[in-house]
Order: structure tokens, then C-alpha cells, then sequence
């Protein structure tokens, strides 16, 4: 795109705006809105590990919005299942980093479900904005959040948001450094949930590699040998409350070490992208709930089957972060537009 003289503001054609929530249950919360000028626009949440909630590309959702929305963060450690009660879904929730899978309790500690990183509000290092007229067309929001206990875990996240004008790509680039003076165990998930009206019946999920069905009942109705289970299903009373479906996947990489999953809605003519390193997060959790009012699919990078700490430590496949270790992680989220019924 050449722009020369023709604009006199960058957010004529896009880049990233901060706010706060003045109602609700979001009341005072901090977000950012960033417009890539491709179509694709998105809502960073600034209190909330920076995670993604809203995501539009046109006028067509991306992401999955949990009944109750974004929430301030609570102001206590959450136990057991409380985590549900604050998650707002959104295209990405960040789970860990120390713990993924449901509620524990041994004597390594209590942890809830899916750990704490997402209640923790940002201190913004730096906001790039672009710059068209002058050929500056990257931008990135970069924050820093706290995992932190006297006596205990403290683990810091820096995550870098990213992007380039006319391009609908969202780039997440996280920085986790064990800040204590012990070795801190440490997983990592990150719940991408897509939502209506880009999830609708007979859409297909893109994922290869091998699986296995968590197990339970539910999840072996749906993932199954000959199972259609790489369609999206319709709204059905079984996934009504908590019925749902899961699948752990050793997804396959190309040659570069990159592994890509997503979704087609070919009634729309959209295709969702998410791709990742293997040697980062070798794990891919495809979660399938398809209840009424609550129709939804995640795709989930991991490091870990979101099984627990406790069974990681007990296969010895628990990762440990060393006083100062850091570990990296990339994420590349993206839109194509397809020829619709193709």
C-alpha cells in the first residue's frame, strides 16, 4: 500500500487504542483494540494476562464469548473450578504457567483449574504504533505479568503482541522466566476458542497427526475410529451443562518445525490459521462442546495434555524452569478468505 500524502492519522488505516470498560462486570478493566487494516480487529485485554477476546474479521466473528464476557480479574486465588466463573472465553486464554488441567491438591500445593496467568493485569513495557506515511507499517503491544508468591512460584510472562498493517495475522511472541531462587515447574496452554459464526455446522477442523480421545464417555462419542470428528457438529443436547469433548493430538510438523491447525467455514468463505513451533508446545488439544446457546471449538497449543501437574510429575515429563531459565513461545494466528461452497 502507498499512502504519500493522503492521510494525516495513522488510525485512518489502523493500529492500536487503549481503554478502559466503564460497565459490567469489565468495569475498569484495561483493553486495547487493535485494527490491523486488513479487516482483521481484535480486543487485547490488558488486565487479563493480556489475553484475546474479541476478534472480527469484516463483519464476521472469530471468537467464542463465554456468557458472562470479560471480567475484572477476582481479587483472590481461585480454587477448584472457580476459574470457569471469570473465563470469558475469547479467542485466546492463556492457562498456566505452572499448572494445566483440572483442580489439584497433593503436597506440592492446591492449584485450580488452569492455573492463575490469566487474572494477571499487564505492566506495559511499550506500544509501537505504525506509521503508513512514512513506510512504518508494524506495530506491537508488549506487556509483562507476574506469577508471584513469597515463599513460593514467581514466574514472569512478557508477551509481544504483533502485527503488520494490511496483513490479517496476529503474531504472539511470550517470554517465561523463572524469577525465584528454586526450580519452578512450569506448563503452558493456550485456549484458542472460535466461536459463530465462523464454527457452524459442517465446517472443518485442519489438524494432522496422531490422537487419542481424553476417554471419558462424551469424548468417545465424538472422537472415535471413523468418527466424524473433523466437522463441526450442530447444537446437540448431549454437550448441554457440561457435556463436551476431547482429543490430545501429537500433531504433525513440516520440515521447518512449524505445525499449523485450524478451521473452514465455507459458508462464509473463511479459513482460520494458528500455527506453532513443535519444539515449543509439542501437544495440540482440540476441545469440542457443542451445546446450545454455549457452541464451541478450541484449539490448543500445549505443552502438556491438560491432565494436571501432578500426573506430569508422577510421568517425569514435568518441565522445570531453573532460577533465571526462560522458555519461548510463538504463536501465528491468521485469516484467509476462500471461495465460498468451494
Amino acid at each position: 500500500m502507498k499512502f504519500n500524502d493522503k492521510i494525516g492519522h495513522p488510525f485512518q488505516v489502523g493500529g492500536i487504542e487503549t481503554s478502559v470498560l466503564d460497565d459490567g462486570a469489565g468495569r475498569g478493566v484495561r483493553i486495547a483494540w487493535i485494527n490491523t487494516g486488513s479487516g482483521l480487529r481484535y480486543k487485547v485485554v490488558l488486565d487479563r494476562g493480556m489475553d484475546v477476546a474479541e476478534a472480527f474479521y469484516n463483519q464476521y466473528g472469530l471468537a467464542w464469548i463465554s456468557h458472562g464476557g470479560v471480567k475484572a480479574p477476582p481479587a483472590s486465588y481461585q480454587y477448584g473450578l472457580d476459574w470457569l466463573r471469570h473465563m470469558g472465553g475469547g479467542l485466546v486464554t492463556t492457562c498456566g504457567l505452572d499448572h494445566v488441567g483440572s483442580p489439584e491438591n497433593d503436597e506440592y500445593g492446591n492449584r485450580g483449574l488452569h492455573g492463575q496467568i490469566t487474572f494477571s493485569p499487564a505492566s506495559i513495557r511499550c506500544i509501537n504504533q505504525p506509521d503508513p506515511a512514512f513506510g512504518k507499517m508494524d506495530f506491537s503491544l508488549t506487556g509483562e505479568m507476574k506469577q508471584s508468591r513469597v515463599f513460593g512460584l514467581k514466574l514472569d510472562l512478557v508477551r509481544t503482541i504483533s502485527g503488520k498493517l494490511g496483513e490479517p495475522v496476529i503474531r504472539i511472541h511470550d517470554t517465561i522466566t523463572n524469577r525465584g531462587n528454586t526450580p519452578a515447574p512450569h506448563m503452558v496452554l493456550y485456549h484458542v476458542n472460535l466461536g459463530w459464526p465462523l464454527v457452524d455446522e459442517g465446517a472443518d477442523i485442519l489438524w494432522e497427526g496422531g490422537w487419542d480421545s481424553r476417554g471419558g464417555e462424551q469424548d468417545d462419542a465424538i472422537f472415535h475410529d471413523g468418527g466424524d470428528f473433523k466437522k463441526c457438529q450442530p447444537a446437540m443436547d448431549l454437550h448441554c451443562g457440561t457435556g463436551e469433548a476431547c482429543a490430545f493430538i501429537d500433531i504433525e510438523s513440516d520440515t521447518a518445525g512449524w505445525c499449523e491447525c485450524g478451521l473452514v467455514n465455507r459458508k462464509i468463505g473463511l479459513k482460520f490459521g494458528l500455527r506453532f513451533r513443535k519444539n515449543q508446545l509439542p501437544w495440540l488439544i482440540n476441545w469440542q462442546h457443542w451445546g446450545k446457546s454455549e457452541y464451541v471449538t478450541a484449539l490448543e497449543p500445549a505443552t502438556h495434555p491438560p491432565l494436571g501437574q501432578a500426573p506430569a510429575r508422577a510421568s517425569k515429563t514435568l518441565i522445570f524452569l531453573e532460577p533465571a531459565e526462560e522458555k519461548e513461545y510463538e504463536l501465528e494466528m491468521f485469516i484467509r478468505e476462500i471461495k465460498k461452497g468451494a
